[in-house]
């Protein structure tokens, strides 16, 4: 901005002088009527309006370019943060992808949700930042999604019961627990206490049961017909008193790269095509007899989940499920009784495998979880928490005596 004024001031500057000298020049040694003189004074007079005609150009001239240079330094100075204010980016604490400030602290809710064929394809499962994959009686999985935005989805469903080792996944992210029904001896306790905030149906074994959240539908049987309604889970949720915002203190679980970066592990095995219980459908892990798969898809660089001999879609949407990471979570397990319930390890020390799948590649380390209220932490060989790229997730908690059916391709 000062060298444009400083320039223009020269150019005056050097206009008001020639203008000076010209019409300073002495005339008096030639007379009047001279024609001699009546001629210099016209040529002068040509001259003078030449000369003003000229420096009025050269002044809009340098009007013009200050005003062009000062439109460029403006833009400069808002491109390089000078004189303007940065506008903040907020991230979400569980999938990393870009959010407005008010969902930034914003409690979530983790739904447990029927993964039985009969009670598939799930309902508003599409929305969860995160779903976790267990064994459970029976052997097959049970599925529970993190929901971010659950006050914005109208139905998901259909809803299922607990086991303990879902809360324990559940309390990593601070969520408000829903389900309906739970293995009583094994949870029930743990549901009751003032360790969960829990949203239950009014069934045995639940002191305080929630009374608007949970509605049937007409479109399948019982058990496998249970939804929540966001409008009734809402008004329990503040009825019984439960916060809206994460606690003080609360640790984000994954780790991800700046925004418009991607982490591409060049060096590492390619692995695109995924099977937590290998490709047999009579394996006794859980994810064989729901036929559970993951294919990696390069171009968007997604992993598409398939299950029951076909693609796993939300039943609202028709959409195929897709995540941005799959975790293979190792954990040792026991059967607790006569009925196959299941117990599974939520602690630990870093002597427990992961498998990471990000980008199409696979990265080998440990996790450790030593607090209840933190979340596990996943790290390669080296001893570095390992990176995943930002968006939805997929964890699938492997049962160690069954670790070597697991098929990667």
């Amino acid at each position: 901005m000062h060298r444009c004024r400083l320039r223009y001031m020269a150019v005056i500057a050097a206009l008001t002088m020639v203008m000076s000298m010209m019409t300073g020049c002495d005339t008096s040694a030639i007379a009047p009527t001279s024609g001699v003189v009546k001629s210099q004074e016209e040529e002068e007079q040509i001259q003078q309006a030449a000369a003003q005609e000229e420096a009025d150009k050269s002044s809009e001239d340098v009007a013009d370019q200050s005003s062009e240079e000062e439109v460029q330094d403006e833009s400069t100075a808002q491109d390089s943060g000078e004189d303007s204010e940065e506008i903040p980016v907020f991230r979400s604490l569980f999938t990393g992808d870009e959010i407005t400030y008010n969902w930034l602290d914003h409690r979530p809710l983790a739904v447990m949700l029927n993964n039985i064929e009969a009670g598939c394809p799930q309902s508003g499962i599409e929305e969860a930042s995160i779903v976790y994959e267990c064994p459970v009686e029976g052997r097959i999985t049970r599925l529970m999604g993190i929901f971010e935005k659950y006050e914005e989805i109208p139905k998901i469903g259909s809803v299922r019961s607990s086991r303990d080792y879902f809360v324990y996944y559940a309390m990593e992210y601070d969520a408000i627990y829903a389900h309906f029904g739970q293995a009583t001896a094994y949870v029930g306790d743990l549901l009751n206490s003032d360790a969960v905030d829990n949203i239950s149906g009014a069934v045995a074994g639940i002191d305080v049961p929630a009374t608007n959240a949970f509605y049937r539908s007409s479109d399948r049987k019982a058990p496998h017909n249970v939804y929540i309604s966001n409008e009734g889970l809402i008004e329990d949720r503040d009825k019984l008193g439960y916060r809206t915002t994460l606690r003080l203190g609360f640790v984000q679980k994954f780790l991800y790269p700046e925004l418009g970066e991607r982490v591409t592990y060049d060096d590492m095995p390619d692995a695109t095509v995924l099977y937590p219980g290998g490709k047999s459908s009579g394996a006794a892990n859980g994810f064989s007899r729901v036929q559970a798969r993951f294919e990696y898809n390069p171009e968007d660089h997604k992993y598409y989940r398939f299950q029951y001999g076909g693609p796993h879609i939300d039943g609202e949407t028709g959409n195929q499920l897709k995540y941005d990471n799959v975790v293979f979570q190792y954990v040792d397990g026991i059967v607790r009784d006569s009925h196959d319930y299941l117990g599974f390890g939520a602690l630990g020390c870093d002597n427990n495998n992961c498998k990471i799948f990000t980008s199409g590649k696979v990265i080998e380390g440990t996790w450790t979880r030593d607090d209840m209220l933190g979340p596990a932490k996943y790290y390669d060989k080296d001893g570095n928490e390992i990176m995943v790229n930002y968006g939805k997730t997929w964890v699938c908690t492997i049962w160690n005596d069954y670790a070597d059916d697991v098929v990667i391709e």
